[in-house]
C-alpha cells in the first residue's frame, strides 16, 4: 500500500483486475478488519451524484472477482493465516493479519520508535523510525491516485508518514546528525512550507553547520508564507528558535544529554537575559577589555545604555582550543537608534520589540555578507569581516563590510519598514574600518562569535562619532581596499573618513556570474523597450515565475544590460511591501525617491530640496510644479501627511509621465503578487493613461497575482506576459564550469546535483558571485562561459 498497490503470494505478485476492484480492494485494506459498509465503499468509489444505476452491481462484482483473488492464495498455503473477504451487515469486512500489510508494519514501527526516543534513545529510535520510511515506495496508493481517487484516508496517510519523518529528524538531531539529514530537511521544507516542526529542525541543522543567515532566511520565508496565505504568525517555538538564534543561544549546541522526549531545538530555553547573568564575568566576550553580555534587567532611559540584544557568552573553553591571531580584518560599526517618543523619556515595551527587530536586521545582513556579528551595545552593532585563518573572503572582506552597511540603510531607512516594524523607523550610520587587530576565535565552533580587540575598534568609534545620520563613512585603509567596488567622495579630513556614494556601475561584482538559457526573454524585453521607445506608447510587461527562479535577477539584469547603451533609458525600481500592513505606497516612494536622488534616512530638509528641484526641472510648467510639491512630499518624508492619499497617487503618475517624457522611462516593480488592489491598480492606470510617452513597466510576480487577478493584463493592448522556466541542468553546470575551477569543486567535496541545488539558491538570492565565494571558502576563478551543450 505505501506505493503502488500489490498483493505478493509467494514472492510472485498477483493480478487484481481492473480499477474498480483495485480501488475496493484498497479502500478495504484502509479499514482492514473493520466492517465498512456499502454506502461508504460506493461514496468511494465514485464521487457524489456520479454513480451509476449498477453501482451495486459493479461493486459485488468486484468483491467476487477479489474472492477469487483471496480463494486463490488460501487453496496454495493451507488457508493459515490468509486474508478473507467476508459479507457482513452492513457491507463488507477485510480480515487480514496486521504483519501481512506495509501500512501496518510502518505504523507500528513508528510507535516503537517514538516510545524509545520518549525514553531516551534517540540511536534506537533513528534506526526503527529509518526502517519504517524505507517501507514506503511513493505516495500511498499511489496507482490509484494517478487515476483521480483522492480520500481522506489517504490523506491520513501521508500525513502520518510526515510526522514519522519530522519524527527521525528529531532523532538524528539529537544524535548530532544534523549534516546527515541538511537535504532531506531542505526538500520536505521546500514541499511542505506549512509544517512549523520540520522548519524548525531545518533552521537547527542550519544553525549547527555554521549557516546562521540561511537559518534566519528558512523562517523569513515560512513566516511570509503563514501571513499571506492564511494571516498567521508563526507559531511560539518557532519565533523562539529564531530568537535563539539571533542571540547565539549556547542551547542549540548538542547537549551531552537530554531529558527523555525533549525537543532538541526546545531544550534549555530560557530568556536571554536569564543566560547571560549567569555567566562568569570571565568568560564574557570582551570588547576593548569590557564584558559584552553585561546588560541590566532594565535598560536605563539614556539612549547610550539602552542594549538591543544581549550576545550569548561562548561554550566551556576548556574542552577546546582557541585560535589567537593578529591579523587584517574589516569591522563595521553599525549604529541604529530609535527616536525617544514616549512620554517623559520611558523606554516602552514596544521600543525593546522594535530593537530587537532591529538586531535581527542587521545579523541577517551582515551574515548574508559573508560576516559576524560579534557583540551589540546599546546602539551599536559591530560585524566583523575576514576574521579566521582560512577564510578565502578575506581579500574582499572591506568590500563586504561596506556592501552589509549600505544593505542595512537600505532595510532599515525604508518607510516600509518604519510601518510594518512597530512604526519605528531607526536613524542608521555607519563607519567601515580595516586594519590588523588580535582576534580569537574556536574553529571548532563557528556558531560561538569570535572576540575582537586592538585599537581598530578605537578608530572605527572615533570615526562612527562623525558620522551624520543615513551616511556610511570609511576610513583610508578601507578606501584603498574597497575603491574599486564602491563610489567613495572625501567628507573633509583624514578623522572624518571618505563617504560611501554607492556601488560602482561597473564593479563586476554579482553581475560576474552571467546570465544562461534567458538570452531569448532578454531579446523580447529588448524588443519592447525599443518599441515604447520609438513609437513613444507606454507598455506593461508581468514577469512570472514561481519562487527562486530568479525573477528579481532576471529583472536587475535586463536593467543592468541596457542601462549602458548610447542614449540609455532611466531605470527606476521599486519593491511592493512584504507584509500585510507595510506602507501602500513603498514602491511609488521608492521610486520617487530613486528619481530625486534621495537617500534612506537623509534628513527631512535636504529630502524635501531634492524633491523640488527634480520636480521643477522635469515639470515644464513652473505653476504644476508648484502644484505637485504639496501631495509628493508626503511619498519621500514619512510622517508629513499635507494630501489625501488619493491627491499624492495623481501626483505621483503625472510626475512619471512628465519623467518619460524628458527621457525613456523603464520601472521595474518587484513581487508585484504581494500588492494590494490600490497598487495593483495605479499600475495598470499608469500605462491606461500615461499618454505617449515612452514608459516600459516590468513587474516581476509570482503566479499567485493571476488567482487574485485572473484578468490581469486580459485583453489590453499594451499588456503582455513573460513566463520565466526553471533553468536547465546543462545551464547551471555552465555557471559552476564558469565561476568555480575544477580542482575547486573536487575540493568542495559535493556532489554534482548538491552543487546545482546549490547554485540555484544562490542564483535565486540575488548575489552569486559573493555567496558562492563564501560557499567554497575561496575566490572562484571566473573563465570563459564554455559552449552551450
Amino acid at each position: 500500500m505505501l506505493g503502488p498497490l500489490e498483493v505478493i503470494d509467494a514472492d510472485r505478485p498477483v493480478a487484481l483486475g481492473g480499477i474498480k476492484q483495485r480501488a475496493t480492494l484498497g479502500f478495504l485494506l484502509l479499514q482492514a478488519n473493520r466492517v465498512v459498509a456499502t454506502s461508504q465503499l460506493l461514496r468511494a468509489l465514485w464521487p457524489v451524484d456520479e454513480a451509476p444505476t449498477s453501482a451495486r452491481k459493479i461493486l459485488q462484482n468486484a468483491v467476487w472477482g477479489l474472492r477469487g483473488v483471496l480463494s486463490a492464495g488460501t487453496a496454495e498455503n493451507g488457508g493459515a493465516g490468509a486474508p478473507a473477504l467476508l459479507t457482513q451487515a452492513p457491507g463488507y469486512v477485510l480480515r487480514v493479519d496486521p504483519d501481512d500489510v506495509d501500512l501496518h508494519r510502518f505504523q507500528r514501527q513508528v510507535e516503537a520508535g517514538r516510545a524509545k526516543f520518549s525514553a531516551g534513545a534517540p540511536e534506537d529510535a533513528a534506526t526503527l523510525l529509518r526502517e519504517a520510511l524505507t517501507l514506503w515506495q511513493g505516495p500511498a496508493l499511489a496507482d490509484l491516485v494517478e487515476t483521480g481517487i483522492a480520500w481522506p484516508e489517504l490523506a491520513a496517510v501521508e500525513k502520518a508518514r510526515l510526522d514519522a519523518m519530522e519524527d527521525f529528524f528529531e532523532a538524528e538531531l539529537a544524535c548530532g546528525r544534523h549534516q546527515a539529514v541538511l537535504g532531506e530537511l531542505e526538500t520536505m521544507v521546500a514541499t511542505e512550507s506549512l509544517r512549523e516542526r520540520s522548519c524548525g529542525q531545518l533552521m537547527l541543522a542550519l544553525y549547527r553547520c555554521g549557516r546562521q543567515a540561511d537559518a534566519l532566511a528558512v523562517y523569513d520565508k515560512v513566516r511570509t508564507t503563514l501571513v499571506e496565505d492564511l494571516g498567521l504568525e508563526p507559531g511560539r517555538s518557532l519565533r523562539d528558535l529564531q530568537h535563539a538564534i539571533l542571540t547565539h543561544d549556547t542551547s542549540l549546541s548538542l547537549p551531552p544529554s537530554r531529558p527523555p522526549g525533549a525537543s532538541p531545538y526546545q531544550l534549555g530555553r530560557r530568556p536571554v537575559r536569564e543566560q547571560t547573568a549567569e555567566i562568569p564575568a570571565q568568560r564574557r566576550p570582551v570588547h576593548g577589555g569590557v564584558p559584552l553580555a553585561s546588560v541590566p534587567d532594565r535598560a536605563p532611559a539614556t539612549a547610550a545604555h539602552r542594549a538591543r540584544t544581549a550576545v550569548a557568552a561562548p561554550a566551556d573553553r576548556r574542552t577546546a582550543a582557541t585560535v589567537t591571531e593578529r591579523t587584517q580584518v574589516s569591522v563595521a560599526l553599525i549604529a541604529t537608534e530609535l527616536a525617544d517618543d514616549t512620554p517623559g523619556g520611558a523606554w516602552s515595551e514596544s521600543a525593546d520589540t522594535a530593537l530587537e527587530a532591529v538586531a535581527g536586521t542587521v545579523q541577517e545582513k551582515a551574515e548574508h555578507f559573508g560576516g559576524t556579528v560579534v557583540a551589540s551595545i546599546g546602539p551599536v552593532t559591530l560585524a566583523l569581516f575576514g576574521a579566521c585563518s582560512g577564510d578565502g573572503d578575506r581579500k574582499d572582506a572591506a568590500e563586504r563590510a561596506v556592501h552589509a552597511s549600505l544593505a542595512v540603510r537600505a532595510a532599515l531607512g525604508s518607510g516600509a519598514y518604519a510601518t510594518g516594524r512597530h512604526g519605528r523607523r531607526p536613524a542608521v550610520r555607519a563607519a567601515v574600518v580595516t586594519g590588523e587587530a588580535i582576534v580569537r576565535y574556536r574553529p571548532d565552533d563557528p556558531g560561538t562569535p569570535p572576540t575582537l580587540i586592538g585599537t581598530l575598534l578605537h578608530t572605527g568609534q572615533s570615526l562612527l562619532d562623525r558620522v551624520p545620520a543615513g551616511e556610511v563613512r570609511v576610513c583610508a585603509n578601507t578606501r584603498e581596499a574597497a575603491d574599486a567596488a564602491v563610489d567613495l567622495s572625501p567628507a573633509g579630513d583624514a578623522a572624518t573618513g571618505w563617504e560611501v556614494r554607492g556601488i560602482r556601475r561597473e564593479y563586476p561584482g554579482e553581475h560576474t556570474v552571467p546570465i544562461v538559457d534567458r538570452d531569448c526573454e532578454l531579446d523580447l524585453l529588448r524588443g519592447l523597450l525599443s518599441r515604447t521607445r520609438h513609437r513613444a506608447k507606454p507598455h506593461l510587461v508581468t514577469v512570472l515565475g514561481d519562487p527562486g527562479i530568479g525573477k528579481t535577477r532576471f529583472v536587475t539584469e535586463f536593467a543592468r544590460a541596457f542601462a549602458d547603451q548610447p542614449e540609455p533609458a532611466r531605470f527606476l525600481v521599486g519593491r511592493a511591501p512584504s507584509f500585510p500592513g507595510d506602507d501602500a505606497f513603498a514602491v511609488q516612494s521608492e521610486i520617487l525617491a530613486a528619481a530625486c536622488g534621495i537617500l534612506p534616512g537623509q534628513p527631512a530638509g535636504e529630502a524635501r530640496a531634492h524633491l523640488a528641484a527634480t520636480v521643477r526641472r522635469v515639470m515644464a510648467d513652473p505653476r504644476e510644479a508648484d502644484r505637485l510639491l504639496p501631495p509628493l512630499t508626503p511619498l519621500v518624508i514619512p510622517g508629513h501627511e499635507s494630501a489625501a492619499p488619493a491627491e499624492s497617487l495623481a501626483a505621483w503618475r503625472r510626475f512619471v509621465v512628465a519623467l518619460a517624457a524628458e527621457r525613456p522611462l523603464v520601472l521595474i516593480i518587484d513581487d508585484l503578487h504581494r500588492a494590494d488592489d490600490a497598487l495593483l491598480d495605479c499600475v495598470e492606470d499608469l500605462v491606461e493613461t500615461a499618454g505617449a510617452v515612452p514608459l516600459l513597466v516590468v513587474a516581476a510576480a509570482r503566479p499567485e497575482l493571476l488567482q487574485h487577478r485572473p484578468d490581469w493584463g486580459a485583453g489590453k493592448r499594451h499588456t503582455s506576459t513573460l513566463g520565466l522556466d526553471p533553468l536547465s541542468d546543462a545551464a547551471i553546470d555552465r555557471l559552476l564550469e564558469f565561476m568555480i575551477a575544477p580542482e575547486q569543486a573536487v575540493h568542495a567535496g559535493e556532489a554534482p546535483d548538491d552543487r546545482r541545488r546549490y547554485m540555484r539558491q544562490l542564483l535565486a538570492s540575488g548575489s552569486p558571485s559573493g555567496a558562492l565565494r563564501h560557499l567554497y571558502g575561496r575566490t572562484p576563478t571566473p573563465r570563459s562561459l564554455p559552449a552551450a551543450v
